[in-house]
């Protein structure tokens, strides 16, 4: 089962990216089980971060393609932190949710039209209501003491205990970091840039991994700085000084959302229909057009001869193999690979130790942990060992079943457009060669 002839594979999405409208103008017209930009319906981004999908195709291997070839991983580190903190909040009791109230985005954008505020006057209050607040999420800078000075002063707290933190309930645990940071420092940064005087109440539940989550995503210098704009990081800041709730994460979710279905997924997609890596690549390409040079000087030979014209048909066999494997690899196939459904192995996947679980593995690896370094490889043992594999090596290594029956199907398209595009190229040239009549030079 193939798609229409008339499907085209994903557009790559440069960096700078597109509108939803201009998005819209571009759907495939391939066929209604298609989604937008030639993507399936199997294959759509909900159902790649859900879990519906099957290697190469899952969210594992999204992120790998993040981490690795776009550089972008801290976006669905994001994402995915994000869907998890919703679940977990909503599952709090009532009286405790109520302690971070929604934001109201009317009220705000009504403050914002009405121009900055006057200053406010210094509240004034008697030196033993000072006294009774003291210590408290309500105590007054500035009235008592210098502890309270500034609200951000980071103190020297004992270790916390991060078992308080709910897991993820699925095997793809994001709140377990094993590095501790100095993130109250990072979180108290990023409010002063965006001159927010307000105390952030930490009876309000989630209050320290929101901390955690500023420092590592917001924050300037942070391990996993998410690109934002500095008005969407100005609101942000804002609104999380006041709550915890996940509406104050609305106008950046946006952005990330956008930015992983309408760029990330569509490339990641594109991406994935390659069965080879580029030594495979540029082989495929060279064996194509050695078939058609091959296929070009045997017909040649043939109208130069004395020989029947109909033995002129016999190079369309290499003509056809030629152009077919040059268009497939020109989209990113190899026919040999094709032919079998096997793909090359990633680097990153090739040195997996066999005897160890696969399980076992991935909780080694940090990109799904919310709370984790920077998003750098270069010290992978990986990285060394490919560079070390040479090039025969690579263009014939190891190879693995596609699992994915909408990714094969979406390479059995382009293949049998491959086969068709080269039977109709080749009709015409054969048939031209075959109207020359013989040359008898030989």
């Amino acid at each position: 089962m193939v798609y229409s002839l008339s499907y085209r594979r994903p557009a790559h999405v440069g960096s700078s990216g597109q509108s939803i409208a201009s998005k819209s103008d571009s759907l495939s017209s391939a066929g209604s089980t298609l989604s937008p930009a030639g993507i399936p319906d199997a294959l759509s981004f909900d159902r790649i971060i859900t879990g519906g999908t099957c290697p190469p195709c899952t969210v594992r291997d999204f992120m790998n393609y993040l981490m690795y070839i776009e550089f972008a991983a801290e976006n669905l580190q994001f994402y995915l932190w994000f869907r998890d903190y919703v679940k977990r909040f909503n599952a709090l009791p009532e009286n405790v949710k109520s302690l971070a109230r929604p934001i109201d985005f009317e009220k705000q954008d009504f403050d914002t039209m009405a121009g900055p505020k006057s200053p406010r006057m210094p509240k004034v209050i008697s030196k033993e209501v000072a006294t009774v607040l003291s210590g408290t999420d309500f105590a007054t800078p500035g009235v008592n003491s210098e502890k309270n000075a500034n609200p951000f002063e980071v103190t020297e707290t004992p270790e916390e205990d991060m078992s308080t933190v709910s897991p993820w309930e699925d095997d793809m645990s994001t709140l377990k970091s094993t590095k501790r940071t100095d993130h109250r420092s990072l979180a108290a940064n990023a409010y002063e840039a965006a001159d927010v005087k307000v105390q952030p109440f930490t009876v309000q539940p989630f209050r320290e991994e929101i901390t955690r989550i500023i420092a590592t995503y917001v924050a300037d210098g942070g391990p996993r700085q998410l690109n934002l704009s500095s008005k969407e990081r100005t609101g942000l800041m804002r609104n999380l000084a006041t709550t915890t709730h996940p509406s104050a994460f609305q106008s950046v979710l946006r952005t990330i959302e956008w930015t992983l279905r309408h760029q990330a997924h569509p490339n990641f997609i594109r991406w994935t229909i390659c069965n080879g890596n580029k030594p495979r690549w540029i082989f495929a390409r060279g064996l194509g057009i050695s078939g058609l040079t091959i296929g070009l000087v045997l017909i040649s030979l043939l109208t130069a001869s004395s020989v029947s014209r109909a033995w002129r048909v016999i190079a369309a066999i290499p003509i056809v193999f030629g152009i077919s494997t040059m268009y497939a690899a020109w989209k990113g196939m190899c026919v040999v690979l094709h032919g079998m459904h096997h793909r090359h192995l990633r680097p990153w996947e090739l040195f997996v130790d066999e005897d160890e679980a696969s399980s076992i593995y991935e909780l080694k690896r940090g990109s799904f942990d919310s709370f984790g370094s920077a998003n750098s490889y270069e010290d992978e043992p990986w990285v060394v060992n490919y560079e070390k594999r040479n090039i025969i090596r690579k263009i014939f290594d190891r190879e693995v079943w596609v699992q994915e029956p909408a990714l094969r199907q979406i390479q059995d398209t382009i293949f049998l457009q491959s086969l068709l595009l080269a039977a109709l190229i080749t009709a015409v040239v054969v048939g031209v060669f075959c109207a020359i009549p013989r040359g008898n030079k030989f």
